[in-house]
């Protein structure tokens, strides 16, 4: 099992919200509902595994945020109370005929943990395998989603290909701009 791959269910959950743009697309059972089932694991859902997925999506941001901020120490201890809260329960299962193959978090006692388990689990398992670095925030202005840099060179700063292209789009016409004014002997 590849333990690394469940980071992807905390950069999901982290990215449904986008708190400097007062943007938030985790506000009802249904929006759960849509982010569990991009990762194949929706379970009975109630108000309440709502709640604890907002509050978890927070926790998350925080140990972002703090990568971001230059203070591992912070992510870390975020992480280490995020994982004694959400405890993997693992169970080999051997279902659908299908080898033999370990599931995360059965028996959890709700869906919210069970998927809050996997996804601490990852996110650890990415920061301690390729370093707490390679935790990112975008940096494409006004952009904040994260992501996990898995480039060979440590080098990738946005969260997708789109925001790459608008960030590069905007500092191009920046130095034209620049170039514009100072060819016109206009000071900048």
């Amino acid at each position: 099992m590849e333990l690394a791959s469940y980071a992807d269910r905390a950069v999901q959950l982290v990215n449904t919200a986008d708190p400097y743009r007062d943007q938030d697309r985790l506000t009802t059972v249904d929006d759960a509902r849509a982010l569990l089932s991009r990762q194949g694991a929706c379970g009975r859902l109630s108000h309440a595994d709502l709640v604890e997925l907002r509050s978890l999506r927070h926790r998350l941001r925080v140990v972002f945020d703090a990568v971001e901020a230059g203070d591992p120490q912070q992510a870390v201890a975020v992480l280490n109370q995020l994982l004694e809260q959400y405890p993997i329960r693992p169970q080999i299962s051997g279902h659908d005929d299908t080898d033999w193959h370990l599931h995360l978090a059965e028996g959890a006692p709700s869906t919210a943990a069970a998927y809050g388990a996997k996804a601490c689990m990852g996110l650890a398992v990415q920061a301690t395998e390729v370093g707490m670095d390679r935790l990112g925030v975008c940096q494409a202005a006004p952009c904040r989603d994260v992501f996990i840099d898995t480039s060979t060179n440590r080098s990738r700063r946005y969260c997708s290909e789109r925001c790459a292209t608008r960030a590069n789009v905007a500092a191009y016409r920046a130095r034209r701009r620049e170039a514009a004014l100072a060819t016109s002997g206009v000071a900048t």
